[in-house]
């Protein structure tokens, strides 16, 4: 088994830090978070100028910019249906992303590499709250496995750099997020975004009642993707090792609480009704974070205030 040691970074706020998909929810609060600390020396691509599934344009990439720090925030990412429609996308091209940015920032003399994983990485009927040890213990979601076996296979990459070759390279686990730059189309985003544009669609069109999928019974935890960010910096400053961190508040609310919450924030004053016929998914879905506090960090953001700053967020972009 790996130890656990902390260690000062070798990352300063000089260092030349490349955040691969800077443009997404997780990658664009990374790159905020960054500027916010200090950090001027930030490398981004777009899609457009650089296509990660391509391993001869990353070579080249690496050895004109030669980042000292990597923010793997980059990876095709969709909901449940996209994940069962897709599913050679969803692991080809995952695999590729990550390999290419994974090997070429080690051959390139990267000193740190921060993976991005999720938490679909754990076993379908894993115990609750879900710890880092249970990783490879059971069968995963069958769902999105495609998408979670990609993500294993970069952890297990990233301890494997390490071990071989001595690649300061660490894998962070985030739990549900939501924020600013969040997707709210209601095919393919998550629970929360979609009842932001539900209830404001709902308050916009005078409706009476907002009908809500299952029984609003299963709990989920969200985090704030800023809070993500900050975590995530901190990390790539103060840890070095390859066992795998979990990143989440450690609280969880159930979906019915969670609509209470989102129509108040939206100002909806119709009904909530539930349609137990639809399906609820996994009953709960909780991180336990003591690996992360005992490093000595824990979030900031009230989820009332979040998920406010969020629907605001949305307007701004309506």
């Amino acid at each position: 088994m790996i130890q656990k040691r902390v260690e000062p970074s070798s990352i300063n706020r000089d260092s030349a830090i490349y955040v691969a998909g800077h443009r997404g929810l997780v990658g664009s609060a990374v790159v905020r978070n960054l500027e916010k600390r200090g950090y001027h020396n930030i490398i981004t691509r777009t899609r457009q100028q650089l296509d990660l599934t391509d391993a001869q344009a990353v070579e080249r990439f690496f050895m004109e910019q030669r980042p000292e720090c990597v923010i793997d925030a980059a990876a095709k990412v969709g909901g449940i249906h996209a994940n069962d429609s897709y599913p050679a996308e969803f692991i080809r091209d995952n695999l590729f992303i990550q390999n290419n940015l994974i090997d070429n920032a080690w051959r390139s003399g990267c000193r740190k590499f921060v993976f991005l994983g999720s938490t679909c990485i754990y076993p379908k009927m894993a115990p609750q709250p879900l710890r880092e040890e249970y990783l490879l213990t059971g069968p995963l979601e069958p769902t999105n496995e495609w998408y979670a076996i990609a993500k294993i296979a970069g952890i297990k990459m990233c301890q494997a750099y390490r071990k071989q070759y001595g690649f300061d390279a660490i894998s962070l686990m985030p739990t549900n997020l939501y924020g600013p730059g969040d997707n709210f189309d209601l095919v393919n985003s998550h629970v929360l975004p979609a009842l932001i544009r539900k209830f404001h669609e709902a308050k916009m069109a005078g409706k009476s009642e907002v009908v809500i999928w299952g029984t609003g019974k299963p709990r989920r935890e969200f985090l704030y993707v800023d809070d993500m960010a900050d975590a995530t910096v901190f990390l790539m400053e103060n840890y070095s090792d390859g066992q795998i961190v979990n990143i989440g508040v450690g609280q969880d609310i159930t979906i019915r609480e969670l609509a209470g919450i989102v129509s108040e924030v939206v100002g909806y004053s119709g009904e909530l009704v539930f349609d137990s016929s639809k399906p609820d998914g996994t009953p709960r879905k909780l991180l336990d974070v003591s690996r992360l506090s005992a490093l000595g960090w824990q979030a900031t953001m009230p989820l009332h205030q979040g998920i406010d700053a969020t629907y605001r967020w949305y307007l701004q972009s309506l």
